[in-house]
């Protein structure tokens, strides 16, 4: 899991959170990586209201970004703008993404056994004091954020 943005993500992110924002979605995380040959900086909408993230509010937030970005020019090398919902099992990878997601339900997958598993199914609780606060079937555990090197929702799927 991240701390926190760096590098070019750090950098785009005051260039692209406004327009995000005017387009009426949310800021949910910016990635830059390699992906083989290429580079992709990655932009992750959340609605901020009910319903998902849809084709149409990428696209939107896309041809808003893609001018602003060449004007600015941020990013050295040549990439590919990439803008995509975070789907319904979303990656939890910043601190205010649990506060975000306080209440509901995730899967927590650590570097290192905890009370003998890696993986930690339950209510998220939120953060504090660097711990990471999950209610589970075996009871409220607090896992060091350091510890946890994947965290997403879970999505019931049997309502559907």
């Amino acid at each position: 899991m991240k701390k926190e943005l760096t590098g070019v993500a750090l950098k785009v992110k005051p260039l692209v959170e406004k327009a995000v924002a005017d387009e009426g979605c949310t800021l949910w995380d910016i990635d830059y990586l390699r992906e083989g040959a290429d580079y992709v900086l990655r932009i992750t909408l959340d609605t901020g209201r009910e319903g998902a993230v849809n084709i149409e509010d990428c696209e939107r937030v896309h041809r808003a970004l893609d001018p602003l970005l060449d004007e600015a020019d941020p990013i050295e090398n040549a990439y590919y703008l990439q803008v995509s919902s975070p789907g319904v099992e979303r990656d939890i990878t910043l601190p205010w993404h649990i506060e975000a997601l306080a209440g509901e339900r995730v899967e927590a997958r650590l570097f290192a056994p905890l009370n003998g598993s890696r993986v930690i199914v339950g209510v998220l609780g939120g953060l504090e004091d660097g711990r990471v606060l999950i209610k589970s079937d075996g009871g409220d555990v607090a896992v060091p954020y350091e510890a946890i090197s994947k965290m997403k929702l879970l999505f019931d799927f049997s309502n559907m």
